[in-house]
């Protein structure tokens, strides 16, 4: 390579976070040509992770940090989300089987194949939320980075979407039981901004059994909660004053 590339590449090397991604678009409006970057895969200083994104070879990466330069290269809003965010947040301890997942919640719209890989210190599931009509979201410093990530209150609400694909109600009422110092104003926020009916009848329901000072704030008749009956488990117990069946052992457990 000559020294005019070789000085390029020490540039990109130099601003490249470690454990994060390099995307392809991005890099063309940094000057950086196709034939350029191929010359750096060749000499093999860059590797691809899929289609339109490379990282610096021999790189451990983070899932936290591509997230980051996904936003940052891309102007995406992609934000950590759900269990991820709590536990970000020094709420949860949910603790997976196997690889740590991090939740990451995207605009509507395809997610590239980048996301699927196993190169991750984290398995990175995304997800999106047509149902919420607004989100709350805050500032997370990490590494030399910044990243998006949802409130406490947006982030139960996250994960009692996702039930029962990545969680369950009772794994999810212990996470309730911390969320002791949440806002009632963003809860109230949070609710109201979500269309889901078997999200927000559960979500009062737990926070009530909980007994959080903070449920007394909430004004529920702002809520538009539906008459409808749900069953959202078999062999469950009915809650009249929600209209929900919600798991014995959750209904039982004192």
């Amino acid at each position: 390579m000559g020294i005019a590339t070789i000085s390029k590449l020490n540039n990109l090397l130099s601003e490249t976070l470690p454990g994060g991604l390099l995307f392809a678009g991005w890099l063309r409006n940094e000057g950086y040509s196709s034939q350029l970057l191929k010359k750096y895969r060749d000499s093999g200083w860059l590797e691809g992770l899929a289609r339109g994104v490379m990282y610096r070879r021999n790189d451990n990466l983070s899932a936290l940090t591509a997230v980051y330069c996904y936003n940052h290269q891309t102007g995406n809003n992609a934000r950590v989300a759900a269990h991820s965010a709590l536990e970000l947040l020094g709420f949860s301890h949910y603790v997976p089987m196997g690889k740590p997942r991090l939740m990451v919640a995207f605009e509507s719209g395809s997610v590239g194949d980048w996301v699927k890989s196993e190169k991750f210190d984290m398995t990175i599931v995304p997800f999106h939320t047509e149902i919420f009509k607004k989100t709350l979201a805050q500032s997370y410093q990490g590494n030399n980075f910044t990243l998006k990530i949802s409130s406490p209150e947006q982030a139960f609400l996250e994960c009692l979407l996702l039930v029962p694909d990545y969680y369950n109600y009772m794994d999810l009422y212990y996470i309730m039981e911390q969320l002791t110092s949440l806002n009632p104003e963003n809860v109230q926020i949070a609710l109201e901004g979500t269309s889901s009916q078997r999200v927000k009848r559960m979500f009062l329901y737990m926070a009530e059994k909980a007994g959080h000072y903070w449920f007394d704030m909430l004004d529920v008749d702002k809520l538009d909660l539906s008459s409808s009956k749900m069953k959202l488990v078999d062999n469950g117990v009915y809650i009249s004053k929600y209209r929900i069946t919600v798991p014995k052992e959750l209904n039982d457990y004192e």
